[in-house]
């Protein structure tokens, strides 16, 4: 698998992504060991000081996953959040726990259940809640 970008996450986010992780069976969720290893080692910062361009909780992002081409426009919540509009992906998605922490332009190789990878660029941060200055949301 290729190098992994550098990831940002805010503190926000990480303590309640951990506690998210903490309060599921283990292994209940595809990617969770990959979840644990991105928070594990990305660099976290204080709401206030995540650059604008970084996806985070509640953001809305534009990508582009390779094998398809096909592009989408979600936004990367907390499984509570998610809702039947389509609109929304789950951070215990595969793609939504690769798609946290990345800037604009990245690429990331995240395993698929089942076998194989999935490789996802980030075109835009159409929306991130700490730029909107949403910083406890």
């Amino acid at each position: 698998m290729n190098k992994r970008p550098e990831i940002i996450i805010s503190s926000l986010d990480a303590d309640r992504l951990y506690d998210l992780i903490e309060s599921l069976p283990a292994n209940s969720f595809a990617g969770e060991k990959e979840l644990e290893a991105e928070l594990g080692r990305a660099t976290i910062v204080e709401p206030k000081d995540v650059p604008a361009n970084i996806v985070t909780m509640n953001s809305t992002v534009n990508f582009v996953v390779e094998s398809s081409q096909e592009e989408f426009n979600l936004t990367l919540v907390y499984p509570k959040d998610v809702d039947a509009s389509g609109q929304k992906i789950s951070i215990l998605a595969p793609v939504g726990g690769a798609l946290l922490g990345l800037a604009q332009g990245d690429e990331i190789e995240w395993p698929k259940p089942g076998g194989g990878v999935i490789k996802v660029t980030i075109k835009e941060v159409t929306y991130q809640p700490e730029r909107a200055g949403e910083l406890h949301r």
